[in-house]
């Protein structure tokens, strides 16, 4: 069964920082697209930050320079930096692992985690 499971959400001040944690079983991350997404009430989910198996990276314009994602391997993980946060990074946020095996595409989420940035 495979499962991802993010964790490190809560509330913060304007200019906070948090760190999301994702961490998967059942699949070697490795393998796979990771990537953050996140959804606020009314709007449509959104690509945040998407690291390849290949370690490229590639973010939404409004969180470069201040969001990293990154992944250890050796511990099935990815993480979400977010430093200077703003209340519009207000939002569900949401572990994605895709990829596309000999025609066949497997694509996994989490169960999200809640940012509340608000003084």
């Amino acid at each position: 069964q495979v499962q991802l499971v993010e964790s490190g959400g809560g509330s913060v001040q304007p200019g906070g920082s948090l760190r999301l944690s994702c961490a998967a079983s059942g699949i070697s991350s490795r393998l796979y697209d990771m990537g953050w997404y996140r959804q606020a009430p009314g709007e449509r989910r959104e690509l945040v930050a998407q690291i390849t198996s290949g370690y490229r990276s590639n973010y939404l314009d409004s969180v470069k320079e201040r969001f990293t994602i990154s992944r250890d391997n050796a511990k099935n993980t990815v993480y979400l930096q977010m430093n200077s946060l703003k209340p519009e990074d207000t939002a569900v946020y949401y572990c994605n692992g895709h990829r596309i095996l000999a025609g066949k595409e497997f694509d996994y989420w989490g169960q999200g985690t809640q940012v509340t940035v608000s003084s």
